[in-house]
C-alpha cells in the first residue's frame, strides 16, 4: 500500500523475465500483472479463496504460454489439498491444452490419461 516513488522492491517476476530487465505492470490479455507462480502460490497461502487463473497461468512459470505441463500437475496438486474454486470452464481449458500438448507429441496415452480428469463428462 505504497505509492509509486515509495517502492522498495521490483515485482517478483516468472523466472524466465527476471535476468532480462524487463519491467512488466500488466498483462496485455486480462489486465492483470504478470507474476511469478511463487508469488502466486504464497498469495494463495495466505488467501485461501485467491484466484487460481492467475497461479495456473502458463506465462507465470514458462516463456512458453502453450507449456501447460506444470500448470495441469500443479492444479492436481491443488485439488488434492481440496482447492475447488477454480471455474469449470478453466478447468476444462486446462485439462484439453495439456492433453493437446501430449498428443502433439505422440503421447496419445497420456492424453487419454488427461482428459480422464474432464470435469464434465457430456
Amino acid at each position: 500500500n505504497t505509492s509509486e516513488c515509495e517502492k522498495y522492491a521490483c515485482c517478483p517476476l516468472p523466472p524466465y523475465l527476471e535476468d532480462s530487465g524487463c519491467v512488466i505492470e500488466e498483462d496485455d490479455n486480462a489486465g492483470r500483472p504478470l507474476r511469478d507462480v511463487c508469488f502466486h502460490l504464497l498469495k494463495l497461502y495466505s488467501d485461501r479463496s485467491y484466484e487460481l487463473d492467475q497461479l495456473l497461468d502458463p506465462r507465470s512459470i514458462t516463456s512458453d504460454p502453450l507449456d501447460f505441463r506444470l500448470s495441469w500437475h500443479l492444479w492436481e496438486v491443488l485439488r488434492a489439498l481440496n482447492y475447488s474454486h477454480l471455474s469449470q470452464q478453466s478447468w476444462g481449458v486446462l485439462n484439453t491444452s495439456y492433453a493437446a500438448q501430449l498428443e502433439s507429441e505422440g503421447l496419445w496415452e497420456w492424453a487419454v490419461f488427461v482428459m480422464l480428469h474432464e470435469p464434465d463428462t457430456q
